[in-house]
């Protein structure tokens, strides 16, 4: 039976793991604090048996400050382990601001506003030779969407009619990365088909919903969080052909107009 250990069991670790017990994996999950289905990070003997036992280790947790937690404290072991398949969930703010035009996987790294995930990006990619490195834009999917901020009253529209973001679907990215179980290793981008503003998802959501357009804000009046309004700062188009290419891969939703309406049916 193949086995799975996945290494932060947030939003995309979780429904990678249903989709991997539903084909019939064995998976074992690593979280902050150890719950019923999943070890504690801090379980040092524990976390490095399902290392050493383990077919296919994937890590999607995020540096912390200017470190990755999991590299320092279990990348010697990752690095030995008799996995067959190795993965890391990257992300595509690596390749920085490129004025809205398009990067792909040979794009210059490393001039944008997250350095420690540049960092880590490359030092899980020097780890294994049979590394996958997931360069991942922003994730939506039931719960985590457009239709919700609309829902919350938590929506913005912000006019800035050129600035361009790139996203994929939670149920694509695992796709993706399911599809690179039999495919070279390597960096892949997975994104959607349709880089577009933010405002044209907002503005779907509420058609959907049937609720009104938020009022449209300068970025200084729509007082974001820090971290929201960072996404600001950097414009880009994701370009996902290598992963087309060489993982025979394509989204289920290549824009975001099927992906909220796949949302909107799955919350019923």
């Amino acid at each position: 039976m193949p086995h799975m250990l996945i290494l932060g069991m947030g939003y995309t670790g979780s429904r990678l793991a249903t989709r991997l017990r539903a084909d019939g994996w064995r998976v074992t999950g690593v979280r902050r604090a150890a719950d019923a289905g999943a070890l504690a990070f801090d379980d040092d003997s524990g976390v490095r048996t399902a290392i050493a036992q383990a077919t296919h280790i994937l890590s999607s947790v995020p540096p912390e400050g200017q470190a990755d937690p999991v590299l320092t404290r279990h990348g010697a072991a990752i690095a030995a382990a008799p996995a067959l398949w190795t993965g890391y969930l990257s992300s595509t703010g690596v390749y920085g601001d490129a004025a809205g035009a398009w990067v792909d996987e040979s794009s210059p790294v490393g001039s944008g506003r997250r350095g420690a995930r540049v960092q880590a990006d490359a030092d899980w990619g020097a780890l294994r030779p049979d590394m996958r490195r997931f360069r991942l834009p922003g994730i939506y999917g039931p719960g985590r969407s457009a239709l919700d901020r609309v829902r919350e009253g938590r929506a913005h529209r912000i006019d800035l009619p050129d600035q361009i973001f790139s996203r994929a679907h939670v149920d694509d990215i695992v796709a993706g990365i399911v599809a690179a179980f039999d495919g070279p290793p390597g960096v892949y981008n997975l994104a959607d088909d349709l880089p577009c503003a933010q405002n044209r998802l907002i503005e779907t959501a509420c058609a959907m919903l049937g609720e009104p357009l938020p009022a449209l804000m300068t970025l200084e009046d729509a007082q974001l969080s820090p971290m929201a309004r960072s996404f600001y700062a950097e414009n880009r188009r994701v370009a996902n052909g290598r992963a087309k290419r060489l993982l025979g891969w394509a989204p289920r939703y290549p824009t975001y107009r099927e992906g909220l309406a796949a949302c909107l049916a799955e919350a019923g």
